[in-house]
C-alpha cells in the first residue's frame, strides 16, 4: 500500500500549498485591499505592543504570500514568512482565544513549515522554472 501512494505525493503537496495559499490570501485581502485597512491592521498591532510598520508587513505577507503559493513561485520563501507570521500570530493572539483558533493557527503554522522545508513539489511553477 505505501508504494502506491508514493505516486500521489504531488497531489499531497499541491492539496496543503492551495489550502495555506487560499487562506493566507483571502485574510490577507481583507487586511490589504479595502481602503484603510492596512492601516486599521497595523493599529491593532501597535495595541499589541508591536510596531507600526509590523503590522503592513504582516498584512502584506498573507496576501502576498498567500498569492504565490496558489502559483506554486517562490514557495520556500512564501512559506518560511507565513510561517514566522503565524507563529507571531499565535503566540500574541491565538493562545489567548480559545482552542478552535489556536488549534487553526498551529494548523497552519504546522503547513507553512512543511512547505518550507520539503518545498512546493512537481505541481508547481518553482518547479517548472527550476527553482523548486
Amino acid at each position: 500500500m505505501p508504494k502506491s501512494l508514493d505516486r500521489l505525493q504531488p497531489w499531497g503537496a499541491f492539496v496543503l500549498r492551495l489550502a495555506l495559499g487560499l487562506s493566507m490570501a483571502v485574510h490577507g485581502y481583507e487586511k490589504v485591499v479595502p481602503h484603510n485597512a492596512t492601516a486599521h491592521f497595523a493599529h491593532y498591532v501597535v495595541s499589541l505592543g508591536m510596531p507600526y510598520w509590523l503590522g503592513v508587513v504582516s498584512a502584506y505577507t498573507e496576501f502576498l504570500g498567500g498569492v504565490l503559493l496558489l502559483l506554486g513561485l517562490l514557495t520556500r520563501i512564501a512559506a518560511a514568512l507565513i510561517c514566522i507570521n503565524m507563529l507571531v500570530a499565535l503566540i500574541t493572539v491565538g493562545i489567548h482565544q480559545g482552542f478552535g483558533i489556536y488549534n487553526y493557527i498551529f494548523a497552519l503554522v504546522a503547513i507553512a513549515f512543511m512547505l518550507a522545508v520539503n518545498g512546493a513539489g512537481a505541481l508547481s511553477l518553482d518547479r517548472r522554472v527550476g527553482i523548486s
